[in-house]
């Protein structure tokens, strides 16, 4: 099984992971990614106890201190009073309950550490400028086309390409992301360019009728990451690239307490994005032969429940995993889907269901002991390096 060769389509978070999990095991994976160069792409992103346990078992615990930020204190607050509704603790107690810590951090730092990571351990593993095209397979092993004119031989395949996966479309069809009636305001702010107490508690959520707004700190506390999901249905544009403008998202929260406002209005001119929300409908199986979807290309999710990364960490252990401890290519890829499916699945319906809570504007959802959350629902105390495979 070591002397497999494993074809990765896609260098983001999950396919990343699951590069290195497989080095890890003694494996040799190939990681393809259509980009002509890894670049700075992204904005902020949570790593939970869950996703923490992965990245510390191959290899970044102490990166994960140096690039990330581990909040003392989160809150849910008020949308028009900002009032504190829900407080709750980040700190030594997630570590303490856990064992692993609950980190806040730039996604491409994590992804530059990762994929360095990767590269220090093969130099060859990742490969770039190679836009997939399609495949062919059968009892003998897998044919992969790229845009580039390369075709290559694997003898299995991780569709790990993102929302719009065309490995998931050579597997199952077209089957168009859905657009979900969410769109998203991102963007970072200097800490210094801020009042004092604006940003506290340092994570914070604020929740009211048809928005939300969630900020945090990265990058050592120097920058405040935020994002503001609203719903709308007349624009359905995708990209982490789209420019919006600071006058348009402080017109969508212009009856917002005051401190939100303060934030987006220090938004640097250049500094501010908006996409379109896209999911999918679950899939029932994410195997053909010899090729399975891992991260979004499986499982694109809202962002409410903050797990959307944490997820495709957690793909990217289990597959290794499920490799190491098969006897053959199926037995993995058996072992793999019935590991994951139902969890990831799971958590794509509950966070659909928490858009709805979120957006509410019902206070009394965000009262003590009512606010719904990934560690309300247990996710959190999930070991992808420990669970069985």
């Amino acid at each position: 099984m070591r002397e497999l060769q494993i074809a990765i389509v896609g260098a983001g978070i999950a396919g990343l992971v699951a590069a290195r999990a497989l080095q890890q095991f003694g494996f040799r994976p190939v990681v393809y990614e259509q980009a002509p160069v890894l670049g700075d792409v992204g904005a902020g992103l949570t790593v939970s106890p869950n996703a923490t346990h992965v990245l510390n078992a191959i290899g970044l615990e102490g990166v994960l201190s140096r690039i990330g930020m581990r909040p003392d204190r989160g809150g849910v607050k008020h949308w028009k009073t900002g009032e504190l509704m829900v407080e709750i603790s980040r700190g030594r107690e997630m570590l303490e309950k856990y064992g692993a810590a609950y980190y806040q951090v730039h996604r491409a730092d994590l992804h530059r550490e990762l994929a360095d990571l990767v590269v220090s351990h093969d130099p060859t593993a990742i490969r770039t400028g190679h836009a997939f095209v399609g495949l062919v397979q059968n009892s003998a092993g897998v044919s992969l086309k790229f845009g580039n004119g390369v075709e290559v031989r694997a003898d299995s395949v991780l569709g790990a390409d993102g929302v719009r996966s065309v490995v998931r479309t050579q597997l199952f069809g077209v089957d168009r992301p859905r657009f979900t009636g969410y769109m998203a305001y991102r963007g970072l702010v200097p800490y210094a360019d801020l009042p004092a107490g604006v940003v506290e508690p340092t994570s914070c959520l604020s929740t009211g009728p048809g928005r939300s707004f969630t900020r945090y700190l990265v990058r050592g506390g120097s920058l405040v990451n935020f994002v503001g999901l609203t719903e709308r249905d007349d624009w359905r544009e995708e990209g982490w690239s789209i420019r919006a403008t600071v006058k348009e998202m402080l017109e969508e929260y212009g009856d917002w307490y005051q401190g939100v406002r303060t934030i987006i209005a220090a938004t640097p001119a250049d500094g501010l994005f908006k996409w379109a929300l896209f999911d999918r409908e679950p899939l029932a199986e994410w195997t053909r032969g010899r090729v399975t979807l891992i991260g979004d290309a499986a499982h694109p999710m809202l962002p409410f429940l903050g797990q959307g990364a944490a997820m495709g960490i957690e793909d990217g252990m289990l597959i290794a995993r499920a490799f190491a401890a098969a006897g053959s290519i199926d037995e993995a890829l058996r072992r793999y889907v019935e590991a994951r499916l139902p969890r990831a699945n799971w958590v794509m319906t509950e966070s659909r269901k928490t858009a709805l809570n979120y957006h509410s504007g019902r206070d009394e959802n965000f009262r003590p002991g009512k606010h719904v959350s990934a560690e309300s629902l247990g996710l959190m105390a999930y070991n992808p390096a420990a669970v069985p495979v």
